[in-house]
């Protein structure tokens, strides 16, 4: 299922094989929260951005459309048109997001829908039936995305509650897995790290959950609150103590710099909605760092975005059309920039690859990894 073929320090170079398809790793998993792109773009369109594994969202599907009807669908992939590997976060990132709106307990977490106020009650048996309608690649167990920083008392009993619900999800992946009407038989689960920004927390919870025999593993509860060099440091702590034979995948991570930080810790996936977020607002990343299509200084600027870049945006349009359709509020102008910012952060994670397999990379690390992010205009 996953091999690591090349390393360069902790930085590794991975084939990540899956029922529908194979994921070079590291890579970047383009977010489609709602079964979509936002930013109109289609799952076919998404292949010729270079993306090779999706990211659903478990909550907001659940919600709407409703799992069941995508099950009718013939799942998540299929509802889309995407070909490739989906993966599809528990809701428990929605157990932080929607602090204000839900109630945990041992059995699970109630919502109050953001949509229509309705009650919702998802425990870890729910997001696995739910994941399992979807008939996703990856389902990721249930867990409890805490803030940082929070009472380490308080981190403990929730980390703890994380480690009992990730044994429910186990037992209940695997009966769900040997259904004569699954889907997805074959689909993986992975576990999740918790632990706040507490070191011997989120250690012991490594450990404990390592013996689980799972497909994978991530780090979760990052980019919640705590700075770049705490994020780091939590990283450095606990990647020792994840399987080396399996999958890491560091969720909701981030920007160029903190996937370059990320490889360079030993994580093989990322995911974040950096890229089309920014771009629906009109920052764009370049070879030379970020740049705000909607400045002045763009309006008769007859170059693409990023000279040195290739996507299909970069070879047909102009900094002053695109800066046009943006303020003239034209969907096309945030489509294109979230075209452009897909390519980017896909051909990077290429770069990256490349870079380990020619044992470079701490090389590309030093030059690129401040140099990407800075905003130059």
């Amino acid at each position: 299922m996953f091999e690591v073929i090349k390393k360069n320090s902790k930085a590794r170079r991975g084939v990540f094989t899956t029922v529908h398809g194979v994921v070079q790793t590291p890579a970047f998993m383009n977010v489609g929260t709602s079964a979509a792109i936002k930013g109109g773009v289609s799952a076919p369109e998404l292949e010729k951005l270079r993306c090779q594994i999706e990211l659903s969202n478990t909550y907001h599907l659940h919600v709407r459309p409703g799992d069941e009807l995508i099950k009718k669908m013939g799942g998540i992939r299929k509802f889309m048109n995407w070909s490739g590997p989906v993966l599809t976060d528990s809701g428990g990132f929605q157990v932080f997001s929607l602090a204000g709106l839900r109630k945990i307990t041992e059995e699970g977490v109630t919502f109050q829908s953001h949509i229509d106020g309705a009650r919702i009650f998802m425990g870890p048996e729910e997001s696995m039936k739910i994941q399992s309608n979807l008939a996703s690649t990856v389902a990721m167990a249930f867990d409890e995305c805490v803030e940082n920083p929070s009472p380490r008392e308080y981190v403990l009993r929730s980390t703890e509650r994380t480690t009992r619900w990730l044994r429910r999800c186990k037992t209940e992946h695997d009966r769900l897995n040997s259904l004569g009407d699954t889907l997805n038989p074959d689909q993986l689960l992975f576990g999740i790290n918790q632990g706040g920004t507490y070191d011997d927390v989120r250690i012991a919870h490594a450990q404990e959950i390592s013996q689980m025999g799972l497909d994978g593993y991530a780090i979760g509860g990052l980019a919640v609150g705590e700075s770049h060099e705490e994020m780091y440091h939590i990283i450095d702590c606990v990647e020792p103590f994840l399987p080396e034979d399996k999958p890491r995948y560091l969720m909701g991570v981030g920007t160029c710099q903190n996937i370059i930080e990320g490889v360079a810790r030993g994580i093989d996936l990322f995911d974040c909605v950096m890229p089309t977020r920014n771009a629906r607002h009109g920052h764009v990343y370049t070879s030379q760092g970020i740049i705000n299509m909607n400045n002045n200084r763009y309006a008769d600027d007859p170059l693409p975005i990023d000279p040195e870049c290739s996507c299909p945006v970069c070879r047909q349009f102009s900094r002053a059309y695109i800066r046009h359709l943006i303020k003239s509020k034209e969907i096309l102008g945030p489509r294109l920039l979230v075209m452009h910012n897909l390519w980017f952060y896909n051909t990077l994670m290429e770069r990256i690859r490349d870079a380990i397999d020619e044992d470079r990379f701490e090389e590309f690390r030093r030059e690129y990894s401040p140099k990407i992010s800075t905003r130059i205009g």
